[in-house]
């Protein structure tokens, strides 16, 4: 009674208002939940600021809309403040990224830096060893150089004084006479020519000659005077490589019949004993004189 008396007091359009206010009652009875239960608060559903807030997480965007869902006729400025935390949480995740880019790049560049320079330190290393024992190798070699060179010099000193028999001559006289003769000529010869070209040599000059006392070493001084100015003259001998001794008549021992007793000279004659230094036998220049120069034997 009272909604007649009431629809015919309204106009039209305000018959309208109210016919859809009823609609929009209805529809939102229908969307309870069937058990009765309320929905939940706006301060229930919607998350904590701590929540939202977290550390290493992103904002979620509050759902927006009569449906529960964004609004499909957003503006462009709205999606923008919506989305800029998350590009800002973007921009400094690649920053970290990018950082951490530049921090490996940087710790291989020194990595690599650093072992160049321990293996061009270790190849200088080798390089220095290497000569060293080089060097050392030299120094070897240099010092069995000089090892065998003071060895050499050693028997050069060794070798000065050290003279030896390579060969005799007699040179025979008759008695009371201090002429030469052919044959002893000859063996003079003979044995000067070998001595052509060689150093080294000394002869040694022993005359005898029978007497007793000063006469006999007179006489024997006499020969051995006479065979050495024959080798000067005829053939250039040098008087330095000649020593000559006077013995007289003193007793010697006969060679040629192995008797080791002395036994007293009877006959003038002149002994020349040829003495070779050690040093002149090292080149091979060693005077020699055949067999039939060694000249006669002791009378």
């Amino acid at each position: 009674m009272i909604t007649k008396n009431v629809s015919r007091t309204l106009f039209p359009g305000q018959v309208a208002i109210f016919a859809l206010a009823s609609a929009l009652c209805v529809s939102a009875a229908a969307q309870q939940p069937a058990n009765g239960t309320s929905s939940p608060s706006p301060s229930a559903t919607q998350p904590s600021p701590d929540t939202q807030n977290a550390p290493g997480k992103l904002s979620e965007p509050p759902k927006e809309g009569f449906w529960g869902h964004m609004n499909p006729f957003a503006r462009k400025k709205w999606v923008d403040k919506r989305l800029e935390p998350v590009r800002g949480e973007l921009n400094e995740l690649d920053e970290v990224n990018a950082k951490n880019a530049r921090d490996i790049k940087d710790v291989d560049a020194r990595a690599t830096a650093g072992i160049n320079k321990a293996q061009t330190t270790a190849d200088a290393a080798n390089q220095t060893a290497t000569a060293a024992g080089q060097q050392a190798q030299q120094a070897n070699t240099i010092a069995g150089q000089a090892t065998g060179k003071v060895e050499q010099i050693h028997g050069t000193v060794d070798g000065l004084d050290k003279y030896a028999e390579k060969n005799t001559v007699s040179i025979a006289f008759r008695r009371g006479s201090t002429v030469l003769s052919a044959d002893d000529k000859k063996q003079l010869d003979d044995l000067a020519a070998s001595l052509t070209g060689h150093q080294g040599y000394l002869l040694e000059v022993e005359a005898h000659a029978p007497g007793a006392g000063s006469v006999g070493i007179q006489n024997s001084d006499r020969l051995a005077e006479v065979v050495k100015r024959y080798l000067v003259t005829q053939h250039e001998i040098p008087v330095y490589r000649m020593h000559a001794v006077a013995l007289g008549n003193a007793p010697v021992a006969s060679a040629d019949t192995g008797d080791t007793k002395p036994t007293p000279v009877r006959t003038s004659y002149v002994e020349l004993r040829l003495m070779e230094n050690s040093l002149a036998a090292q080149d091979g220049s060693t005077p020699r004189l055949n067999p039939s120069q060694s000249g006669a034997s002791q009378p």
